[in-house]
């Protein structure tokens, strides 16, 4: 053997102790070495799948928050139509309501006119009477000559005014 170790150049009891040194380190750098390491890279794992776990929660939570926003945005919609359609419905009834009023107090304007109408009328002839009849008498006291007594010219004033009445 001792061509061989001076050929190739190797001990065995050499090799022997380097491959039981090697050994011993391996064992010893698993114990203390790769353990911990992997206990290290567990823990990070853990870790980061704790992150995507929370991060699928949170999104599953912001989509449910979503959801219930869309749904109240849909209803406060709705709500605000309907309050729309029945603010313009009350503005309707009452822009009737105050034409219907407005039209009764038209209507009871144009009534007291008529009756003013129909009162000045009334008190116009009453006057146009009461001056056709004074200068009735006075023509004829100026025909007849002679006076009348207040009877008598009261009676021909109302037959003047009868047949004036029935010729307009």
């Amino acid at each position: 053997m001792g061509q061989f170790e001076a050929f190739v150049g190797v001990n065995l009891w050499t090799a022997l102790f380097t491959l039981l040194n090697t050994l011993t380190i391996f064992f010893v750098a698993k114990k203390f070495l790769f353990g911990p390491v992997m206990k290290i890279i567990r823990d990070r794992q853990k870790e980061i799948d704790d992150m995507y776990a929370q991060a699928d929660q949170s999104k599953q939570q912001a989509e449910k928050l979503q959801s219930e926003y869309e749904d109240k945005l849909s209803v406060a919609t709705q709500t605000s139509d309907r309050l729309v359609k029945e603010a313009m419905a009350r503005g309707k009834n009452r822009e009737e309501e105050i034409v219907r009023a407005a039209n009764r107090e038209a209507d009871a304007i144009r009534q007291k006119a008529a009756e003013d109408i129909a009162r000045e009328k009334k008190k116009a002839l009453n006057d146009a009477k009461d001056e056709i009849s004074s200068i009735a008498m006075d023509i004829a006291e100026k025909v007849v000559g002679a006076t009348l007594d207040s009877d008598r010219q009261q009676k021909l004033v109302d037959s003047f005014l009868e047949e004036l009445g029935e010729q307009v």
